[in-house]
């Protein structure tokens, strides 16, 4: 299963609502809608009077792996993210006017408006994000073994597209994950290019997840636009890792319809042909669900006029709270990026070599060189 088989294979038609409650499918229906409704919001907004003045990677396109993971994720469960991150923000139930005022750069916002989307991170919904490519990967693995030596029942997820795959630290956590049977899932939103690079010219002709499950880890690949088939391998994924049963590799083939970073169009550069992006975009994961529902009597019509209500409310009212919250004041950057005290170094420093230490002295033992 590759990209190109899907182009071979022409428009989809592979997806079925059997066996699936008819609320989660409005619920995924739901969360596909409000996350498209906010990116289409943010595009327009990103110009005007240049309020927003960090990098944004669009998820337009990609809606459906976030709206399973919103329905399946807990509230101590972690989730974390690589730079194209909003749609996994609101998975994991952040709040929306918390993204925008972000992005405005606001005290307000989720890191006081000093994170920008590319960093952003709400701790209070076990949510992180970040620019490194494959950063998180390592720390997903951690936050899991964390839970497991806890014993605790929360699992761990991190989402990334397929370049995070050709780092070394990907694989050294897979090994890993797999000797230790880590309640940890790896979900991979493979969109074939990594900025102007194509997949072919980065990897091997070897599916990515058969070569994770030469590492003894559960994989599963599904079309990524088809979210009842994302959502019946999530919902698996998700139980077999909350019983104890190790780690999954999820490969979710998608295709992001913007460019790379910002809201302008880079199909100038020629990286990507244009029959390419229409197939994607015919194949919308929003517009081949309503299809199926329509065709199954549901009334999608009225249902899709109420949640798009619902959402513009929301995004206007978080447009306001945006601009009209502070910008944050100045202060002192060190603080941002260290913590003056660390508990643990301060129980093991006294039985160290450094001698008797000084609880008074802990802000100057442990500064910077």
């Amino acid at each position: 299963m590759n990209h190109d088989q899907f182009l071979q294979q022409g428009r989809y038609a592979g997806l079925d609502l059997a066996g699936l409650d008819p609320q989660v499918v409005w619920d995924l229906y739901r969360h596909m809608l409000r996350l498209r409704r906010c990116e289409e919001a943010l595009v327009r907004e990103y110009r005007v009077a240049q309020e927003i003045r960090c990098p944004v990677h669009f998820t337009l396109g990609q809606e459906a792996v976030p709206a399973s993971l919103a329905l399946l994720l807990q509230p101590r469960d972690f989730l974390f993210s690589h730079h194209r991150c909003h749609g996994y923000f609101l998975a994991k139930h952040a709040p929306m006017q918390s993204l925008f005022a972000e992005l405005f750069g606001r005290a307000t916002g989720a890191n006081g408006g000093l994170a920008g989307s590319q960093e952003i991170s709400m701790p209070s919904h076990n949510f992180h994000s970040g620019a490194i490519l494959s950063g998180a990967l390592a720390i997903a693995a951690g936050a899991a073994l964390g839970f497991q030596l806890r014993g605790q029942p929360e699992i761990s997820l991190a989402g990334f597209g397929e370049a995070a795959t050709e780092e070394g630290i990907f694989w050294e956590a897979i090994s890993y994950a797999a000797v230790r049977k880590l309640p940890l899932i790896y979900v991979c939103e493979n969109n074939i290019y990594s900025m102007y690079s194509h997949m072919a010219m980065r990897q091997p002709p070897i599916p990515l997840h058969e070569r994770v499950a030469s590492f003894g880890v559960k994989t599963r690949a599904v079309f990524g636009n088809d979210v009842a088939a994302v959502h019946r391998v999530m919902c698996e994924a998700v139980a077999q890792t909350r019983q104890g049963n190790g780690p999954w590799f999820l490969e979710f083939f998608t295709y992001r319809w913007n460019a790379h970073v910002g809201p302008e169009s880079d199909d100038g550069f020629g990286y990507r042909p244009a029959e390419e992006l229409e197939y994607w975009k015919s194949n919308c994961p929003i517009a081949l669900l309503e299809e199926k529902m329509t065709a199954a009597g549901w009334p999608v019509l009225a249902r899709r006029q109420e949640f798009l209500q619902d959402t513009d409310r929301e995004i206007a009212a978080a447009l306001a709270f945006a601009r009209s919250s502070p910008f944050p004041e100045g202060g002192d950057l060190a603080a941002l990026n260290r913590n003056p005290r660390s508990p643990v170094a301060e129980r093991m420093l006294p039985e160290s070599t450094f001698g008797e230490f000084d609880q008074n002295q802990a802000p100057a033992r442990l500064a910077p060189y």
